[in-house]
């Protein structure tokens, strides 16, 4: 193989530009990882638009030094970061890029300096590190660039001995996390650390050429981050749409009675191409996945079917959907034309549902940021709501463990004071709106905030997406899961069974509130039920009932 001793500005735009490539080809093997059976797992996504990101501004960028090229591809990757593993990844190429700040070619030893110098800022950028993690992919990928570069000038070879220890440690992860050797796979933010070295290492070799790769525009993005429909078109007629049903179909390749067809990707994407627009088609070995805008959707479902077993339907009526933007983008309309003063410190929460978004509204929040556990907000959309909001000062409610790092990321960035509590759930985040006060300072009130969430226990309940078992828990794909304060802790065939489950582990002695979020697969009928069942238990609690509209999870319970 030929020796490459020097990586200038087109070898280091071909390595940014495969990472983001290989990350997207990859994201649904990299989100099947997710530890938990449920139907969230979103690391691949996050890491796959994080990557972009900053692809997009290695792209823009018009100097040809590899200092100038790798701050672009940081600053995206910083914008863009999505997720925990999307932050810690921005991170890695933020302290990559903080040691070539001043070059313009890249040598072996630069390489290897550069790698190190990603290890060390992911490792400081998180509170408390975990091995078993991406961190150990990377410090282990680091460190054996470095002994390479000690021995070769050959940038080819150190980035393949930097693969193959990225892989050696990505195998080690399950020893170090005992979590992963339960469930029986490794760490999925990791995973996505090794395609992304892979890539640079095919990229300097030749094994992949720009030729080969399909790079996402802003506008694909922004499709895969908005599914497509929302929000931009709120001033569309819905008569005027010319296909009326976004349809969502995943399919299990090669299995069930009814399928007659090899899989084919050019074969199977044309055929959908004919039947509308805004098409997505991401397959691996074992799944292909659908989206299409139609006006035949059971068409898309029939050719589904022909390659396999039907696993996912989703089928919405966008004229629909698109009237009650309209609604409500006339409702928001109103408000901002209103006198009311801006405040001076706002209450930011990240919510997935209208139903929650309303209720967190009525409690005080200030703006509410689309996202939750299948749609993590990116650093640049937190920053945008808090310039938004015309506020001096503002508190971030992220609801969610995986977005405390893009949150924390924008509020080091945002032009005003921002700090964030650290809410897990969206039950503790409307715990915490309780002991807000528009007259206090932001630090006593987010200590107030912090306090006031750990009085709530929060519940779950969700549909495992693959058999397992976690802490002696025998799970099988299709149960009811119950999770409470993050920990998984029921399994039963039955929606009912398994909600009941959970509220009698969440109850104590104290117990007084119990309040019901239902979300888009269940209904009012079904919480009344659960609610019925609970006064059972015990007749002297309080029980409210709320329509939350969440994705995912059929029941959000809180207990006060």
């Amino acid at each position: 193989m030929e020796v490459v001793t020097k990586i200038t500005n087109v070898e280091f735009g071909s390595m940014v530009n495969a990472a983001a490539h290989k990350l997207t080809e990859n994201a649904e093997k990299i989100n099947k990882l997710n530890v938990f059976p449920v139907p969230d797992g979103d690391t691949g996504t996050n890491m796959s638009l994080s990557m972009n990101s900053g692809a997009q501004y290695e792209r823009d960028s018009l100097d040809t030094s590899i200092g100038s090229l790798a701050q672009a591809t940081a600053k995206g990757l910083l914008m863009g970061a999505r997720g925990n593993s999307g932050v810690i990844l921005s991170q890695i190429f933020r302290g990559f890029a903080k040691s070539v700040e001043n070059k313009d070619t890249l040598s072996a030893r630069d390489l290897a300096d550069a790698l190190m110098g990603g290890a060390e800022t992911a490792y400081k950028a998180v509170m408390k590190p975990t091995e078993g993690t991406i961190l150990t992919v990377i410090r282990e990928a680091a460190s054996a660039a470095n002994k390479s570069a000690n021995k070769t000038y050959d940038v080819i070879a150190v980035m393949d001995k930097t693969v193959i220890a990225a892989q050696k440690a990505l195998a080690s992860t399950p020893d170090l996390l005992p979590v992963l050797k339960e469930v029986g796979v490794v760490d999925s933010g990791g995973q996505g650390l090794v395609f992304v070295l892979q890539a640079f290492y095919e990229a300097l070799s030749g094994k992949i050429a720009e030729s080969d790769m399909h790079i996402p525009d802003n506008a694909e993005l922004e499709e895969m981050v908005q599914n497509l429909h929302a929000g931009a078109q709120a001033q569309l007629d819905p008569t005027d749409i010319q296909y009326g049903y976004c349809t969502e179909v995943m399919v299990q390749i090669g299995k069930g009675t009814t399928f007659s067809k090899q899989f084919n990707y050019d074969e199977f994407y044309d055929y959908l191409a004919k039947l509308g627009d805004s098409l997505l088609v991401i397959n691996d070995d074992e799944i292909v996945k659908v989206h299409v805008h139609t006006e035949n959707p059971g068409a898309v479902i029939s050719w589904g079917t022909e390659y396999g077993s039907l696993v996912k339907v989703k089928v919405d009526n966008m004229r629909d959907q698109q009237q009650a933007v309209i609604d409500a983008q006339r409702s928001e309309d109103a408000q901002t034309n209103d006198t009311k003063e801006v405040p001076e410190t706002a209450v930011l929460a990240v919510t997935a549902g209208a139903g929650i978004a309303k209720l967190y509204l009525a409690s005080g929040a200030t703006a509410i940021i689309d996202g939750g556990q299948t749609n993590n907000p990116s650093t640049a959309d937190i920053v945008a709501a808090i310039e938004k909001s015309g506020a001096k000062e503002a508190i971030i409610l992220p609801n969610n463990g995986n977005i405390f790092m893009a949150a924390t990321q924008a509020a080091e960035i945002a032009q005003i004071p921002v700090a964030v509590v650290h809410t897990k759930t969206i039950q503790q985040g409307i715990t915490a709106l309780f002991a807000f006060n528009p007259d206090n300072d932001l630090t006593t009130n987010v200590t107030a905030m912090e306090e006031n969430k750990s009085l709530v226990v929060s519940g779950q309940v969700t549909t495992a997406v693959r058999d397992t078992t976690i802490d002696g828990l025998e799970i099988h794909q299709g149960d009811y899961i119950g999770i409470i304060d993050g920990k998984l802790k029921i399994a039963a065939a039955d929606l009912q069974a398994a909600s009941i489950q959970v509220l009698e582990k969440m109850l104590n002695e104290d117990s007084e509130i119990v309040t019901i979020l239902y979300g888009e697969t269940a209904n009012e009928l079904d919480a009344q039920t659960l609610a019925d069942a609970i006064s059972e238990i015990d007749a002297d609690l309080e029980i409210e009932i709320h329509q939350g509209g969440q994705p995912v999870y059929p029941f959000l319970i809180s207990v006060e």
